[in-house]
């Protein structure tokens, strides 16, 4: 696999993502003030900013982890901030989450932890892969084969490398089949290489399946490399968004400028 960016491709025209005005109040806490974004299908759009800044708090507004305090979020033609918990139950089918670390049954072969990601296509719980209908079987492998990881399907998860367990663990939201993919930090515990390996398979995902994929991110880098777009975020607020192609490391470093939370309600008009 490749570890250099890629050519920046068009995003296509649906809008899949629409967040107006999200406010997130944890108690005393302002984590979302007053964000807004749009993210289209076939879409890389990568989040930035410093620890805390509302980056992860974000994506969970987006498939209703975190119910907004106030604004609207609609995703896929679902309204998240007021939908009923059988329709949250569907949203989430269609909505695939990459966490940080992993998230893998570690005892488990890589090939059931990817079936795992199929679970929601029947109606019965499954155990041992040779319990899941023979297509889905073909189809996870097809899957771990797609990650570059189809010799290691009868390996135990938890003997894989960090970098090859993120990369089942995309496989895994894959046989989901989801319309949208967030990733919160999916490469912070991976070294430069495996890192590099894990974006261009993401941005791979998002072209050839037209898959929306909204990713955090720390590492700058990363993120002017393989991102469509960048969205920056600095306490809670929104402070950038702007195609990725023709940026520089400068234009995006005003984003990590600390601000006093105090200092900027201040200054907001009453």
């Amino acid at each position: 696999m490749s570890t250099s960016g890629p050519h920046h491709s068009v995003a296509g025209d649906d809008l899949v993502v629409i967040a107006k005005d999200v406010t997130k109040r944890f108690g005393d806490t302002l984590a979302l003030d007053q964000v807004s974004l749009e993210v289209r299908r076939s879409e890389m759009l990568v989040l930035l900013g410093l620890s805390g800044s509302g980056k992860s708090t974000l994506l969970r507004c987006l498939n209703g982890l975190h119910p907004v305090t106030s604004g609207s979020v609609e995703v896929g033609g679902t309204h998240v901030d007021r939908a009923s918990a059988k329709q949250l139950r569907s949203l989430r089918r269609n909505v695939g989450f990459v966490f940080q670390h992993f998230n893998l049954v570690g005892r488990l072969s890589c090939l059931e932890n990817v079936l795992i990601g199929g679970l929601g296509q029947l109606r019965l719980p499954r155990y041992g892969a040779l319990t899941y209908p023979k297509a889905m079987r073909a189809e996870a492998l097809a899957y771990l084969d797609r990650v570059g990881l189809a010799d290691f399907a009868d390996r135990r998860a938890d003997t894989l490398s960090g970098g090859q367990q993120q990369r089942v663990a995309i496989a895994r939201t894959l046989m989901q089949k989801p319309g949208l993919l967030l990733a919160d930090e999916p490469v912070a515990s991976l070294d430069p290489e495996n890192a590099g390996v894990v974006m261009d398979l993401l941005f791979r995902v998002c072209i050839e399946e037209k898959l929306t994929v909204v990713c955090t991110l720390h590492q700058v880098d990363l993120a002017l490399g393989w991102a469509h777009r960048l969205v920056g975020l600095r306490n809670g607020q929104k402070i950038l968004d702007r195609p990725a192609v023709g940026m520089t490391r400068d234009d995006v470093m005003e984003i990590y400028q600390r601000v006093d939370p105090a200092a900027r309600s201040a200054a907001r008009p009453s």
